[in-house]
């Protein structure tokens, strides 16, 4: 998920803070106008999401909340219907993935379309609904917060005491949406695969828990990488941030860069500026992965060759022109991309390993980012106005990514314990 290879063809916990309730002084029952849909969840209108939605059983939920929501009569009850019914989404889809209960249609279990598109139906349900008692600003805004770190799984990170270790993995929404709706992301679809699940390696099982981020950048600039992985990052044994890159490969990316490219999120809004941190007057402009790289590039993962991505392209110290870098950064250079390119994966990759850093775990915690190869439609099923939601090939493509991105995962672990 780079800007730079987005052309191409292109592209995770949870809070023990509880939700937000109103502060002293809100007029709670001077209730403001809702808002109106979001770019993002306006396209919710178009044939395709309403086909994912249907062909999953994913459209009974956004129905279920929206008359759940409806029925409050207080704002405590309507926060207790998001908080629920978020929840219940992600387990949901966690359970769809990974063949527990019914599977509601036709779309193969592993897709994640459903859980975004039913997300996007309940924020905008959210977003427009003008109760009879009144919402603030600050309390629709809670709701809305509330509803999305639940259905993310940032609020359903259970790792069980005991001796096994502890694994975290992200994953991303689809994007470029506007150029095919049909898309889905396998970053998305291995959090769900792998949430809750147990890796069996020499030293152990290690017990992975996932969450899933928004493609938005005033999301990331609010901190919600930080505030979702800080509560973990000292307790895990391994993380990695992973999302959907290039055509056909896997790279692990070496180098991360403090640069954001500009490129539309999900919401058409683009950022050309150096990525907004706390403390910026100590913000480095780059930051590396403690992934065991060596030892995961030399392992048979799976059917995807596997890189280690020593690139970037950076403004070299006292220059002015930006200059591609294929051994990683000089000295004092300032960062235009990372590895992972200027966009969201290069900055989920950035604020988690500097967050990592700056928790004094550099040394000591294997972290860093995964990108995927791009998820393909099959021969054929290529146009995004008359072409299927899925096909074979194309189900049989995210089964393989996902399937590899846990046997990344699983040499990870092996590397670590044996160093």
């Amino acid at each position: 998920m780079n800007s730079i290879r987005v052309r191409i063809g292109v592209l995770g916990l949870a809070l023990l803070a509880g939700f937000s309730a109103p502060t002293a002084g809100t007029a709670v029952a001077a209730g403001t106008a809702a808002a109106t849909p979001t770019v993002e969840e306006q396209r919710l209108e178009k044939a395709v999401p309403q086909e994912i939605l249907r062909r999953s059983g994913f459209d009974a939920a956004a129905a279920e909340f929206a008359r759940d929501l409806k029925a409050a009569r207080s704002y405590a009850q309507a926060s207790r219907v998001v908080a629920r019914e978020g929840s219940a989404l992600w387990r949901r889809a966690v359970d769809r993935a990974q063949g527990r209960g019914p599977v509601g249609g036709d779309l193969s279990r592993d897709d994640d379309r459903p859980l975004y598109w039913a997300r996007l139906s309940m924020t905008r349900d959210v977003r427009t609904w003008e109760p009879e008692f009144g919402l603030s600003d600050g309390q629709r805004g809670a709701l809305l917060d509330a509803l999305e770190r639940t259905s993310r799984g940032q609020s359903d990170i259970r790792y069980p005491r005991g001796g096994l270790k502890r694994v975290l993995v992200t994953g991303f929404d689809p994007f470029t949406l506007d150029r095919d709706i049909r898309i889905s992301n396998p970053s998305g679809a291995t959090a769900l695969a792998l949430d809750g699940t147990v890796i069996e390696t020499a030293d152990g099982p290690a017990r992975v828990e996932t969450a899933v981020f928004p493609v938005r950048w005033r999301d990331f600039a609010e901190g919600t990488v930080e505030r979702t992985l800080r509560p973990y990052l000292k307790n895990v044994d391994l993380f990695t941030t992973v999302s959907q890159g290039r055509v056909g490969r896997f790279d692990v990316e070496r180098t991360n860069g403090a640069w954001r490219g500009g490129f539309p999120d999900n919401e058409n809004v683009s950022r050309t500026e150096t990525v907004p941190v706390t403390d910026p007057a100590s913000q480095p402009q780059w930051t590396t992965t403690t992934l065991p790289y060596a030892a995961i590039v030399a392992a048979n993962t799976g059917r995807f060759p596997v890189y280690d991505n020593t690139g970037v392209t950076e403004i070299p110290a006292g220059g002015t022109q930006a200059v591609v870098r294929p051994d990683g950064p000089t000295p004092g250079s300032t960062a235009r991309a990372g590895g992972g390119g200027d966009y969201l994966s290069n900055e989920i990759a950035y604020r988690a390993t500097l967050l990592r850093d700056r928790l004094g775990l550099h040394g000591a915690l294997p972290g860093g980012h995964v990108h995927t190869p791009v998820l393909q439609f099959g021969a054929g099923n290529t146009d995004p106005g008359t072409g299927a939601v899925t096909d074979p090939e194309f189900v049989r493509n995210r089964l393989d990514i996902i399937a590899q991105v846990r046997g990344i995962v699983g040499v990870a672990l092996e590397a670590t314990s044996a160093s």
